[in-house]
């Protein structure tokens, strides 16, 4: 049981490693690969993060509803796109291994 602790501490480390050192502007197959990694440990966050949005913007029965239904979806999408930039990260696609997704990162604010 002390190996899955010590295991999820390690990627914590790893994924807030990642999201400390994001670079300016342009990317390269490195940039590609730690945005699908971060994006794919992190998708899950989807969902609490819709939920508060949308019980911000509307009210908490939005919030529980089409808050954790959007949440949903987008963890699949997040996740997904992440390992999609995983296993892709050599190959310039898209050009200029440019992000898919707007915010690039869960936590990040929209630019």
């Amino acid at each position: 049981m002390g190996g899955k602790r010590k295991l999820k501490k390690l990627l914590l480390s790893i994924l807030i490693f990642l999201m400390a050192t994001q670079t300016a502007c342009a990317f390269g197959p490195k940039d590609k690969l730690k945005r699908g990694t971060i994006n794919f440990l992190s998708g899950w966050i989807e969902i609490p993060r819709n939920i508060y949005d949308k019980t911000v913007e509307e009210s908490i029965l939005q919030g529980l509803t089409a808050g954790t239904m959007s949440g949903f979806g987008m963890a699949v999408v997040r996740t997904g796109t992440g390992l999609y930039e995983i296993i892709t990260f050599p190959l310039n696609i898209p050009n200029g291994y440019e992000p898919i997704l707007e915010p690039t990162y869960v936590l990040q604010l929209g630019e």
